[in-house]
């Protein structure tokens, strides 16, 4: 045990002996090389650029907030008034609530598409005039060849069509439910055609469903509405 002290004792002397004989110069440079320095990168700061970025931005994210929720609504529109023909909305809802939900489904929808279409113009990525969103097949952008035919701007001429159908629908509805419902009936078959067009229009030119599981679930949803539309319409062939 004494020996094991005496042993401690002298790798300690050994160890205080080494620090104390150090140079003044090796322990100015372990000092040196622990020392941070901060490099100035001149211009803008990085608060900067995202303000920057988000002034000039803004219009492209409301224009992809406003389609979702265009999507959205539509897709429940579709669905719950095939609901409420075929008695399955009326499980879940009262009739009045209901139809009342499925109302103001409507206007949010037509309140989308019409923000959707206003952030067009407003656009610094991709230029789009009045006529473009307003007159089919005006727009030049992403045109669709499609069996070595010629098809233009397709796809925007889809979500132009349906929104002109939609126009139809919404006004048929607040006005024309009571008065006119035969019309408002034939009107309202419209839907469906605005579904589809909505459904391709947002395929192929949708940035949020370009890829990915948005892209997969707005397929998916495709597929059922498909599916209530014909069981929409068997029923109505059989009853």
């Amino acid at each position: 045990m004494r020996r094991m002290v005496l042993m401690a004792c002298f790798v300690l002397a050994l160890f205080f002996g080494a620090f104390a004989t150090m140079s003044p110069t090796m322990t100015s440079a372990a000092d040196t090389s622990n020392t941070i320095k901060v490099q100035v990168i001149p211009g803008p700061s990085l608060g900067d650029r995202m303000l920057t970025r988000a002034k000039t931005s803004w219009p492209w994210y409301l224009i992809r907030a406003s389609g979702l929720v265009a999507a959205a609504a539509l897709v429940i529109l579709i669905l719950s008034g095939i609901g409420q023909v075929t008695g399955y909305t009326y499980r879940y809802l009262e009739p009045l609530t209901a139809w009342a939900t499925h109302r103001a489904l409507g206007i949010t929808f037509g309140v989308a598409v019409l923000t959707h279409i206003v952030m067009l113009l407003f656009d610094h990525f991709v230029q789009f005039n009045i006529w473009d969103v307003l007159v089919p097949w005006l727009s030049d952008y992403r045109p669709v060849t499609l069996f070595g035919i010629q098809l233009g701007s397709l796809y925007v001429a889809l979500g132009v069509l349906a929104f002109y159908l939609s126009i139809a629908i919404i006004v048929t509805s607040l006005l024309w439910v009571e008065k006119k419902p035969a019309l408002w009936k034939l009107t309202h078959l419209l839907s469906y055609l605005v579904i589809a067009f909505v459904f391709v229009h947002a395929l192929y030119l949708g940035t949020d469903l370009a890829r990915g599981w948005f892209r997969l679930i707005w397929i998916g949803f495709g597929v059922i509405i498909a599916v209530s539309i014909m069981h929409r319409l068997w029923r109505a062939k059989t009853i």
